[in-house]
């Protein structure tokens, strides 16, 4: 039985780490992950966060121009119930929200 855990995340860091526990730690193929932002606007989540931050270190003009546009989802094409619950557990972690 296939189906598809969709789950959304605020930042596109937590959409990442999702998707790397996932492939790193679940052994879940890439080609069976997908990640767009939601609706027609490109956008790296709803805040920065992770490599969307400013660093500490000295070095070029700070940037406030990410594309805040909406949340990033991502969504995982699974094979059987033990995998999806790992997917939803993943999702979780890292402050997803899953869709029904």
């Amino acid at each position: 039985m296939s189906k598809t855990i969709v789950g959304t995340f605020e930042t596109r860091r937590d959409a990442e780490m999702a998707v790397e526990r996932l492939v790193q730690e679940f052994g879940i193929e890439r080609t069976d992950i997908f990640i767009a932002a939601k609706g027609e606007a490109n956008s790296a989540g709803l805040a920065a966060a992770g490599s969307d931050n400013e660093s500490g270190a000295p070095s070029v003009e700070a940037r406030d121009d990410g594309a805040h546009y909406g949340v990033i989802v991502v969504s995982v094409d699974v094979n059987d119930d033990k995998i999806a619950r790992t997917a939803l557990d993943a999702f979780q972690e890292f402050s997803g929200t899953v869709e029904e």
